[in-house]
């Protein structure tokens, strides 16, 4: 893991995005853990990450394995040591934490509208057509989640997903091809934001480090890169 120049971010411990998944389940997200006190997870249906506590504690990948069952994929975040006999590394890549910086200016937008249940069909299609990352059919029970539709169809998504004590992530950023280059992207994040920042959070985004062009536009909005990390899909001993 490689950290960037530290950054003065004010009323928001940022040591807990160290670890970000493990202090949504452990905080905010509690209510979605499926675990213990060593390893947590999401229900399937709601987002595929499982987190770790510590990795130094004896047990965890006994732990890990027992949690997610045999013979399963797992993707974890963060660890950049060896396997243990009988896992097998599947393949993996580098990821950006961002966090928001006084140059961010959110403000909240008259066309984006907030999704719901009932448009759950709609962002699982949207997320296919544009594959911005993790979603699951109830990824949106995590947090506020917004689009803008044009001609009853949804074109463009943004929301929350995880969320450590005093932070929420930004995700799930989509828009269609033919709605590109207008802008919409960046108002439905300084949306998003904006109903953060009155909650009393920071808000924080996750993005591929190949992902160049999203990075850029994170920043030009005000956003600033936090750390680097390393990202694994490993699959448990059957």
């Amino acid at each position: 893991m490689t950290t960037a120049p530290a950054l003065d971010i004010p009323h928001a411990d940022a040591t807990v995005l160290d670890n970000a998944a493990w202090h949504s389940l452990a905080g905010p997200h509690s209510s979605f853990a499926i675990g213990g006190d060593l390893v947590r997870r999401y229900p399937a249906d709601v987002a595929p990450f499982v987190a770790v506590r510590t990795w130094d504690e004896p047990g965890v990948w006994d732990a890990l394995r027992d949690l997610v069952g045999p013979g399963a994929d797992v993707g974890l975040s963060g660890y950049e040591g060896g396997f243990p006999d009988g896992w097998e590394y599947l393949g993996g890549g580098e990821g950006v934490q961002l966090v928001e910086t006084d140059a961010l200016r959110p403000r909240p937008d008259d066309e984006a509208i907030e999704l719901g249940a009932e448009d759950a069909a709609d962002m699982m299609a949207i997320v296919d057509r544009n594959q911005p990352g993790p979603f699951r059919p109830r990824t949106y029970e995590l947090g506020r989640y917004i689009g803008i539709r044009r001609e009853g169809r949804l074109v463009a998504m943004a929301g929350e997903r995880l969320h450590p004590t005093g932070w929420t992530e930004i995700s799930a950023v989509a828009v269609d091809a033919d709605h590109r280059r207008q802008g919409l992207a960046s108002r439905l994040v300084l949306d998003v934001a904006f109903h953060i920042q009155q909650r009393g959070d920071r808000a924080l985004l996750h993005a591929a480090a190949a992902n160049v062009n999203a990075i850029a536009a994170y920043e030009k909005l005000g956003f600033a890169l936090r750390r680097r990390n390393k990202f694994a899909s490993v699959r448990t001993p059957a």
